[in-house]
């Protein structure tokens, strides 16, 4: 038998009763109607429901139960045997009473509940008394466990100016205990931080009206959760809400001033910006954007306003140009208006705002300023030079109305066909034009402040009207046939005429033979053109092979221009038809007795003569001397400069000049300087030339000793020989053959050479005495 020490709760499935009696257990048995106790027995096993409260805090091991068998005699023969949940760990049976502890203690937030199943077996033969029955182990709830928030802080945001009541967010709290079992998890809401603004019942609501976010935008709110229903010695939780009024339309744009005042350049360019203003709203996002107009002014048609959307700025844009001449100050006003209204606050407003802009206009120096954008002149093309074009004109605009020069841009002419006068802008011609080389000139004008350097251009465009200046001339070139069995009047040729002349109506020619022609006649068709006839017939080649036709066309304009141009008329066979077979010059050939082979034949001859010719020159060229050099460039075209310049006294490696003076002292030793030294030839040692020789007889056989030297280069040499000759009074004023020291000179004798050598024998004299000194 089964008995719980605690509380028996349930009796599951007791299909027989006995009439075995069990002694009952005060407090665990229900009482019947009557007050009396019942007993309920089963053969065997009887099993409940056990409560085990959790968190218990007694010292040793918890008390859960015990286990009882009908079959126990309890004289140490049977043995309990407890499996299931936690068995063995959390659960543990005494196998000899059937007691039943728990070895630590319980959550019931981590487990509620514990099945197990119980048997009885004969410790010696081991045979089941009782077979496994299941029980449940309950955990029995404390208050143990705060209530949680699902977040430590919460981001809530409400339109501001929200009326009382306005639903915020909701809240919500959890609590680990169990709900079923008394007020442990019944909660309960209250606000720590946040009246009089906010409140609160599980939902968050507004409670003060009329929260404008200009005032104050943030605010943080401390919500406390409580169970036990909010009794005293309940356990509490709380969270953080941090709110954000949202913004509405509720604070109409406003200037911060009634006028504002702007500068303008007379010289800002149509577009270009003048300033901007602003106007302040206290809202944010596109409750803050705002619209500027111009409601009128009298620079409503000169300024216009645009809005900054980026800066909600408004900028005053110059829509036509300035001038500080004509009118100096303007005056605007000035609407702002907010874009997206809110019906809602239309009692706050108006919304819109208005203010006065003036703008004062600066002066500039402006450069000139021309009386049209562009001019056109016409000029004749037989116009003497100096004659007048046209005129330009400019002005300076600004107040002071400085004086103005003019230019003509040469880079827009070139050749200098006109010129200007700089006072007064006339344009006049240089040279004489011509039409029918451009019928136009471009050219353009520069005006000029004669106080500054400010100017402005203008272009003008010169058209050269036509003059009849040109006689008219054949179309083209003519290639005239007449066959010898032509007939009397007979068409051999239409002719045409151009002229390069533009008259004011169309072109019209007149043919005619400058002279009265035997031969051939002409007839004008009067549409430009004219036919040439034959006035004969019966033409011989033998007897004239061409003929010269001289023929007048003349123009209808004025002056009237004519000119005289040849027609070359060429006597040719021709078939029974009319069509041309053979010309005058083969014609004649063919008369001596000369074919077509022969012809050919004839020329052949000529060309193969010509070549041989080519290729004997060609022969005697490549036999002439091959230079000594052999070199990728010509020698000839290698100048070579030298500039050797001594190094005064002690130089002894330059051209030794005592040689001249001295001809017997040679030193045989020592090489060319200006060629490669290329001993190709043993060295030939060149006899000595006795004192007094004549210098011309010693250069002259330094010449013949270059010219047969074989070691001397292909290319011309200048060797330069200079002679101090004997007798002088002063000896020799070469440093070559100087003493060592300028010690063991004396320079008395300088002093007895007079006037001219004063100044000389003061330095060396002046010297020496100074160094004795």
């Amino acid at each position: 038998m089964i008995t719980n020490l605690f509380t028996l709760l349930l009796l599951l499935s007791i299909p027989e009763w006995s009439s075995t009696l069990i002694r009952p257990v005060p407090g665990i048995s229900p009482p019947d109607k009557d007050g009396r106790t019942l007993h309920r027995t089963k053969r065997g096993w009887m099993w409940n429901s056990f409560f085990l409260l959790e968190e218990w805090t007694g010292s040793g091991k918890q008390y859960v139960g015990k286990l009882h068998s009908d079959m126990d005699t309890e004289d140490g023969s049977v043995k309990y045997v407890l499996t299931g949940d936690g068995a063995g760990t959390i659960f543990e049976i005494d196998e000899n009473s059937g007691d039943i502890h728990a070895t630590r203690r319980l959550d019931r937030e981590e487990k509620a509940s514990y099945t197990l199943s119980a048997k009885a077996i004969n410790k010696t033969s081991g045979q089941v008394l009782e077979r496994a029955s299941d029980f449940i182990i309950k955990i029995h709830d404390i208050n143990d466990n705060e209530p949680k928030f699902s977040k430590d802080t919460y981001l809530a945001s409400v339109p501001e100016m929200s009326n009382v009541g306005a639903f915020v967010m909701k809240v919500l709290a959890t609590d680990a205990d169990d709900e079923s079992y008394g007020n442990s998890a019944r909660l309960v809401y209250s606000i720590l931080q946040g009246q009089p603004y906010f409140s609160v019942d599980l939902l968050l609501f507004i409670s003060l009206p009329n929260m404008i976010r200009e005032n104050r935008e943030h605010y943080q709110v401390v919500i406390q959760a409580k169970d036990m229903a909010g009794q005293m010695g309940g356990l509490s939780g709380t969270a953080t809400v941090n709110i954000t009024l949202l913004d509405v339309n509720n604070s109409p744009p406003r200037f911060n001033f009634s006028v504002y005042t702007l500068n303008a350049f007379e010289s800002a360019e149509v577009g270009s910006s003048v300033g901007s203003i602003k106007a302040n709203d206290a809202d944010t996002g596109e409750n803050a954007e705002m619209w500027y107009s111009i409601l009128d002014g009298d620079g409503q048609d000169v300024f216009s306003i645009v809005t900054d959307a980026a800066r909600q700025e408004g900028v005053i844009i110059v829509k036509k140009p300035l001038d500080y001449e004509s009118k100096r100050i303007y005056s605007l006003n000035v609407q702002v208006t907010n874009t997206h209204l809110d019906r809602r606050f239309s009692h706050l407003g108006p919304f819109s705002d208005t203010a006065t802009v003036k703008i004062t206009v600066k002066d500039v120096d402006e450069p000139p300023v021309f009386g049209r954008s562009h001019y056109i002149f016409e000029v004749d093309e037989d116009a003497p030079p100096g004659k007048s074009v046209g005129t330009v004109s400019a002005r300076d605009p600004d107040a002071i109305n400085h004086l103005v020069k003019y230019t003509i841009d040469r880079h827009t002419d070139l050749e200098r066909l006109f010129n200007i006068d700089s006072n007064n802008g006339t344009i006049s011609i240089l040279q004489t034009l011509d039409r029918e080389t451009s019928k136009w000139h471009n050219i353009s004008v520069l005006a000029t402040e004669i106080s500054g350097s400010l100017q402005t251009r203008v272009p003008v465009f010169i058209k050269v009207r036509d003059v009849n200046d040109n006689a008219p001339e054949f179309a083209m070139y003519y290639e005239t046939f007449v066959c010898e069995n032509v007939k009397a009047g007979q068409l051999i040729q239409t002719i045409s005429a151009v002229d390069t002349d533009e008259p004011l109506v169309a072109h019209k020619f007149v043919f005619s033979l400058s002279t009265v022609n035997p031969n051939f006649t002409i007839f004008d068709n009067e549409d430009n053109t004219a036919r040439i006839l034959t006035r004969r017939g019966g033409f011989s080649r033998q007897e004239m092979s061409s003929y010269l036709l001289p023929v007048v066309i003349s123009d209808n304009d004025y002056p009237i221009q004519s000119s005289t141009s040849t027609l070359t008329v060429r006597v040719c066979a021709c078939d029974s038809r009319g069509k041309v077979q053979t010309c005058s010059t083969e014609a004649l050939l063919l008369s001596a007795g000369l074919s077509t082979g022969a012809l050919v034949a004839i020329l052949l001859c000529i060309i193969i003569l010509l070549m041989i010719v080519v290729l004997f020159a060609a022969l005697r060229r490549q036999k002439k001397k091959e230079p000594l050099i052999i070199s990728k460039e010509d020698v000839r075209d290698n100048v070579v400069s030298y500039n050797d310049e001594g190094g005064g006294e002690e130089d002894t490696q330059a051209f030794d000049i005592g040689t001249l003076r001295n001809p017997e002292v040679i030193d045989t030793n020592k090489m060319r300087r200006d060629i490669i030294p290329e001993m190709l030839f043993p060295f030939r040692r060149v006899s000595p030339i006795k004192d007094n020789t004549d210098v011309r007889d010693f250069i002259n056989s330094r010449l013949q000793e270059n010219d047969s030297d074989p070691t001397a280069p292909p290319y011309d040499s200048l060797a330069t020989y200079a002679y101090e000759g004997n007798g002088s009074l002063a000896e020799s004023l070469s440093s070559l053959e100087s003493t060592a020291t300028e010690g063991d000179q004396d320079f008395d004798y300088l002093s007895h050479w007079g006037p001219p050598f004063k100044k000389l024998a003061d330095m060396y004299i002046g010297k020496e005495t100074h160094r004795e000194t």
